[in-house]
């Protein structure tokens, strides 16, 4: 483990989660300040290119060879992105990771690490829609990512205060209790061991509720750490600070260009929670925000367990120890991105558990971004409509942990040409259930209606003087459509609102300082950069003259 210092790991908003630091939870700058792990880049294979490279390699420099032809590149460095990578290395693959910021920059960094043998889609759904061997091999799926996660523990001794818990899920109503029956079912069919409990660790009054013995959690970001290590001392390669804006395919050998970097590879994978640019997956997946809090209590009331509510949308509780000091950590309150006011969002969720349990004071806020797929599972596979050996893995709904997991099995065997008993069921390609058509519809007249109706709701004002500090909006002066935002210091960010994903008009998120895509999800900083795609171009930046 690297020095301990003061150093705050950058995430994709303003809000700060507790893995992003903290004396016990600071990564190792040797680790994950990837962008001095190369002393130097050289760009070109001439007499004067191998010249220099072997000029600075005799001086102890460690140099990147855009020459080179890697066996894999993967973009993105959260769970999936380090997971495969790591699979492949360990298979003797030269692999180099290409991530646009910093390792857990993303929604590995903002999750509230649960590790689960149930998902957000039932068993009892999956058998629906894929019938009863595609329910069972889902379950398979959930399962082996989570045991994949406890075996790299054990494997590369990673301390990352992974725990055993039992989980809890309870109903309130009795429309919540049917559907516990469903869940309690499915589970028995796909052999999930579940019980029926009278014993919850909640003061919320329920109904009836399960108990899914054998949940865990842990520190995602201490996990991430230890992955990395692993395949850093295996012979792997990270470029941080690297987006990829864009991909050239000739002769079986895929080009990516960043601003900084050309890369080589035999085959691409997109570990980016959703691939860039436009693709089929705009119209599959729908981006949601995930809200949680980690506070103190003034009360020892902490549950040693994880435990969820069927309120839609849904709550959850569970403990985790940061620092030395207990809090209990509590989520929900999602909604589509770009959609609800996070603020009242915050707002409602502190609300919520102010009512049952005695508050001493909020320690941490943050949100995070996830994506549910139209038929209830993910994509994991070969791209569609993308040279062959670009792969992707998109869609977890709120089961990252485990799906990113297993996701990297997946892709590591595909990418070796090895068969994957569930590369059928997770296929981008699959032919999607009946009942799945009527949720794509939903999800895409959301998006038309926003791409137009966001053109005429915006505030029509004659200058920028009137926007508080601290404050985003859209606005429109003298005709032209402004994103703007104030800092607390009275300069005026101004920017196109116009996302450049696909047009769509962005919404100012005032808990996390950015401008969120209510479409398909991209998200830009206060100066326009991207946050996260599926836009790889920033926001164009315009003059923020306040007359």
């Amino acid at each position: 483990m690297g020095k301990t210092t003061n150093t705050v790991l950058a995430r994709d908003g303003a809000q700060r989660a507790p893995w992003q630091y903290g004396a016990a939870t600071i990564i190792s700058k040797a680790l994950f300040d990837t962008t001095a792990v190369y002393d130097a880049l050289i760009v070109g294979a001439g007499i004067t290119g191998i010249t220099t490279a072997l000029f600075l390699q005799k001086a102890g420099k460690k140099v990147f060879d855009t020459t080179a032809v890697y066996d894999a590149l993967i973009v993105g460095a959260g769970i999936t992105g380090i997971t495969t990578a790591l699979f492949l290395q360990k298979a003797g693959k030269k692999v180099v990771i290409a991530e646009a910021h910093n390792p857990g920059f993303g929604t590995t960094g903002g999750t509230s690490a649960h590790i689960n043998t149930f998902a957000d889609t039932t068993y009892a759904e999956a058998a629906n829609a894929f019938g009863e061997e595609g329910a069972q091999l889902f379950a398979n799926a959930i399962n082996e990512g989570f045991t994949t996660i406890k075996s790299n523990i054990d494997t590369y001794q990673i301390d990352c205060d992974y725990e055993i818990n039992p989980g809890y899920l309870y109903a309130e109503t009795g429309d919540e209790a049917k559907q516990l029956d469903e869940i309690y079912n499915g589970a028995l069919k796909v052999g999930v061991p579940v019980n029926y409990t009278e014993e919850v660790p909640t003061p919320v009054e329920y109904l009836n509720a399960l108990a899914f013995d054998g949940q865990a959690q842990f520190h995602p970001l201490k996990y991430l750490r230890g992955l990395q290590k692993a395949y850093l001392e295996a012979g792997g390669v990270i470029l941080g600070n690297t987006l990829i804006t864009g991909i050239e395919t000739d002769n079986g050998i895929h080009t990516a260009h960043s601003l900084t970097n050309v890369i080589r590879a035999k085959t691409v994978i997109y570990a980016t929670h959703m691939p860039p640019n436009i693709n089929l997956f705009n119209f599959e997946c729908a981006p949601y925000r995930s809200y949680v809090l980690g506070l103190k209590l003034k009360t020892d009331t902490y549950p040693d367990a994880l435990v969820y509510d069927m309120q839609e949308p849904y709550h959850y509780f569970r403990t985790q120890v940061i620092d030395g000091e207990k809090l209990l950590i509590a989520g929900g309150n999602d909604h589509k991105t770009g959609h609800a006011d996070p603020e009242k969002a915050f707002a409602d969720l502190e609300k919520y558990i102010r009512k049952y349990y005695n508050v001493s004071s909020v320690k941490y806020r943050w949100s995070s971004q996830y994506y549910v797929p139209v038929d209830g599972l993910p994509y994991i596979g070969q791209m569609p409509l993308a040279a062959d050996g670009i792969y992707c893995a998109t869609g977890y709904n709120g089961n990252g942990m485990m799906l990113g997991s297993i996701a990297g099995k997946i892709l590591s065997d595909l990418v070796r040409r090895r068969p994957n008993r569930y590369q059928d069921l997770f296929s981008p390609s699959r032919i999607k259930p009946v009942d799945s058509f009527s949720e794509f519809v939903k999800e895409n007249a959301d998006v038309a209606y926003h791409f137009v109706a966001d053109r005429f709701h915006i505030h029509e004002t004659d200058s920028l003087k009137r926007l508080q500090r601290g404050t985003g909006k859209v606005l429109e002066v003298d005709g032209e459509k402004i994103a703007a935002y104030r800092d607390e210091k009275g300069a005026v960010h101004a920017l196109s609102p116009v996302c450049t994903h696909a047009g769509c008009i962005v919404n100012w998120n005032g808990e996390e300082k950015s401008w969120d895509c209510p479409c398909h999800g991209a998200r830009y900083d206060i100066d326009g950069n991207v946050l996260t795609g599926p836009a790889t171009k920033n926001l164009l930046k315009i003059s923020s003259d306040e007359n």
